[in-house]
C-alpha cells in the first residue's frame, strides 16, 4: 500500500492514511460475526478527499482489480457491512459537523453520532425518530447507509422516509447532490453527457424496463433492509424519481455519502408506558390487534432470557447510569419483582403512547390499560424531560436497549452470534411462528436472545456461540436456512433493520427470486461498473466467500 499512500499524496489528499498493525487490527471488526483484515485506512478531511480517493482507486483497478473501498463510521454494524480485506474510508475523523438546524430539518455530516446529533434537535423541539437500539453508538452516516429503524418505526417509518437530500460521491468520483427529481427535471438530467447523466438514463431504463416486476417485488412488511430499494425509485403515477431511495440502505456499495439532510419531528412533551407481563404466548393473538388498533407510538417486547440477563449483570448499569439513577432503577425494579413471584413470563411488552400533554396520554394509556386488564398489565405515565429515560419505566428501556451490549461485553465463554437477528414476519402470524422458531432454537441447542419491535413483527435473534469451535460453526448454516424458511414462509423479510452485508446479502436470491436478484446486480453495475465500493456485501455476496471469513479467535 506505500504506492497507494504515496500517489493518493500526490493528488492534493488532505486526511490522514494509517497501515499500522494497530489499526488493521482495529478496523476488521465491526459489531458482526465476520473478520476481514484490511491493507489500510484512509480518513478523508473533506468532500474533496473523498474525490481524490474514488478517482485514484479508479484509476489503479484495472492493475489491481482486487483494490476496493469501503465506507465505516462508528462500526456498529451488525451484518458485516462495514469491514473489508482492501481500504477502509473512516468518515468518524473528519465529518462530524451538525451545520444546520431547524424545527423541521437538519443537516449534518455522516460520522456524526446520534447521541450528540438528538440534544442540538432536541433544543428546536424536533427529533429525527428513527434511531436504532445502538442510539448511544450509532452514526447517522450507519443510519442512512443501513436504513435504521428502531423503536419508533411503527409510528414513523425508516430512515428512508427522512433523508431529503444527500451529497454522493459517485463512481467517476465526482460530489453530486441527489434529491428527489421531477419528470421535466430528470430528462434533463438524462440529456447530461457525463457519469451522471450515464447513471440516471440506465436505472430509469432498467426500472421501466421491468416496472411490474419491480413493484411486486416490494416486501409485504412494514419495514424491509433487504436488497435495493428501486421500487420506491421511479413512480409513473407522480413522476418522481428520486435516487435517495436508492441509496439509503445500500451499505455504500453505490458511491459514499458525503452530507445528508434530515426532515425532522416535533418532540412530544409527554409519554406513558404501558407493561404486559406474557406468561403464555397464546394470549398474543388477542393482544397485538388489541394494541395496535390503540395506534401506539412503540410496541416493543424483550423475552425471559433477556430478563435473566439483565439482572444477572444490574450492576453494569452502574456504571452507564452513575449511582443516582442506578438506585433509582433499583428502587423501581422492587414492584415487578413482586410480578416475578408470579413466574417469570415468556415475554414482556412495552406500548408506549406520546403526546403533547399529560392528560393526552394518561386518556390513552388507561384506556388500553382497560381492554388488557385480565393480562396483568402495569403502566407508569412519565413526563418529557431533557433527558427522557429519567421516569419510572427506565428500566425496561435499559434492558430493551442494552442487552445486546451485554451478551457482547459480559458472557465471556461464547460469543455474539448475530445471524438470525433482524427478521420481520406480519404480527398477525406471530402466535403461530414465535413457538415454531423456539423449537428451532431448541433444535440447534443456542442460547438466545429474543427482543424486538413487537408492532412491526421485527425480532433481534442474538445467539451466543464458540464460533471457534467447529461444532458450533457447522450449526451456522443450517439453523439459519431453518429461520430464513420459516419466516419466508410467513410472508416475511430476512432482515428489517440491520441490512444484508455478507451475512443476509447470500439469502437475497431465496427471497426475491433468481430474477429480481439479476436486478440488483445491474442496478450495482450501472452505479458502479469498476466493482469499487465494498464488494461481497448485498447484491455481489458469497455465503462461501463469507463463511469463509467468520471469526475464529476473539
Amino acid at each position: 500500500m506505500d504506492k497507494i499512500i504515496s500517489d493518493l499524496k500526490r493528488t492534493g489528499f488532505q486526511g490522514e492514511c494509517d497501515d499500522s498493525p494497530t489499526a488493521l487490527d482495529l478496523y476488521s471488526h465491526d459489531a458482526s460475526m465476520f473478520e476481514l483484515r484490511p491493507q489500510l485506512i484512509a480518513k478523508p478531511r473533506d468532500g474533496q478527499d473523498v474525490e481524490r480517493l474514488v478517482k485514484l482507486v479508479a484509476s489503479k483497478k484495472n492493475d489491481n482489480p482486487h483494490l476496493s473501498l469501503t465506507a465505516r463510521s462508528a462500526g456498529t454494524d451488525m451484518s458485516g457491512g462495514a469491514i473489508n480485506d482492501s481500504i477502509i474510508v473512516d468518515f468518524r475523523k473528519h465529518f462530524t459537523k451538525i451545520e444546520k438546524i431547524t424545527s423541521t430539518s437538519a443537516q449534518a455530516q455522516p460520522g456524526v453520532l446520534y447521541r450528540d446529533f438528538e440534544p442540538q434537535t432536541l433544543k428546536h423541539h424536533a427529533l429525527m425518530p428513527t434511531y436504532p437500539a445502538s442510539r448511544d453508538l450509532a452514526s447517522i452516516g450507519g443510519m442512512v447507509n443501513n436504513n435504521a429503524g428502531g423503536e419508533k418505526s411503527l409510528e414513523f417509518g425508516k430512515t428512508e422516509n427522512f433523508v431529503s437530500e444527500l451529497k454522493f460521491v459517485f463512481a467517476d468520483g465526482v460530489e453530486r447532490t441527489v434529491k428527489p427529481l421531477k419528470r421535466a427535471e430528470l430528462e434533463k438530467k438524462q440529456k447530461q453527457k457525463d457519469f451522471e447523466g450515464h447513471v440516471y438514463r440506465e436505472l430509469y431504463n432498467l426500472i421501466e424496463a421491468n416496472y411490474d416486476n419491480i413493484k411486486a417485488a416490494k416486501p409485504h412488511v412494514s419495514k424491509n433492509s433487504t436488497g435495493y430499494y428501486l421500487w420506491d425509485v421511479w413512480d409513473r403515477e407522480t413522476g418522481v424519481f428520486d435516487l435517495t431511495k436508492l441509496i439509503v440502505g445500500a451499505q455504500g456499495t453505490l458511491g459514499f455519502v458525503t452530507d445528508i439532510h434530515f426532515r425532522l419531528v416535533p418532540a412530544r412533551k409527554h409519554s406513558g408506558l404501558l407493561v404486559l407481563f406474557m406468561h403464555d404466548i397464546d394470549d398474543l393473538g388477542e393482544v397485538i390487534p388489541k394494541v395496535l388498533e390503540s395506534k401506539p407510538a412503540t410496541f416493543e417486547s424483550f423475552d425471559d432470557a433477556t430478563l435473566w440477563l439483565s439482572i444477572r449483570f444490574m450492576p453494569s448499569f452502574r456504571k452507564l447510569l452513575g449511582w443516582k439513577r442506578f438506585m433509582h432503577l433499583l428502587v423501581t425494579l422492587i414492584p415487578d419483582g413482586l410480578q416475578l413471584l408470579r413466574g417469570i413470563p415468556k415475554l414482556i411488552l412495552m406500548i408506549e403512547f406520546n403526546g403533547q400533554t399529560e392528560e393526552e396520554v394518561r386518556q390513552k394509556v388507561h384506556a388500553l390499560h382497560g381492554e388488557l386488564k385480565k393480562h396483568r398489565a402495569r403502566y407508569e405515565i412519565n413526563g418529557f424531560e431533557e433527558d427522557a429515560s429519567e421516569g419510572k419505566s427506565e428500566k425496561f428501556w435499559l434492558m430493551r436497549r442494552y442487552s445486546f451490549q451485554l451478551l457482547r461485553s459480559k458472557v465471556k465463554d461464547k460469543h455474539t452470534a448475530p445471524f438470525i437477528d433482524d427478521f420481520v414476519v406480519p404480527p398477525e402470524h406471530l402466535t403461530e411462528f414465535l413457538p415454531q422458531l423456539r423449537k428451532i432454537i431448541k433444535k440447534y441447542d443456542l442460547f438466545a436472545t429474543i427482543a424486538g419491535h413487537m408492532g412491526d413483527g421485527n425480532f433481534h435473534v442474538i445467539p451466543l456461540m464458540k464460533l471457534e469451535d467447529p461444532e458450533d460453526r457447522k450449526k451456522l448454516l443450517p439453523a439459519m436456512k431453518a429461520v430464513n424458511n420459516l419466516v419466508l414462509k410467513y410472508g416475511g423479510s430476512l432482515s428489517g433493520e440491520h441490512n444484508d452485508g455478507l451475512v443476509r446479502g447470500p439469502w437475497l436470491k431465496m427471497m426475491y427470486g433468481s430474477e429480481m436478484l439479476k436486478i440488483f446486480q445491474e442496478a450495482k453495475h450501472i452505479m458502479d461498473p469498476e466493482g469499487i465500493f465494498n464488494p461481497h456485501k448485498k447484491a455481489t455476496a458469497d455465503w462461501e466467500y463469507s463463511f469463509g471469513h467468520i471469526r475464529d479467535h476473539f
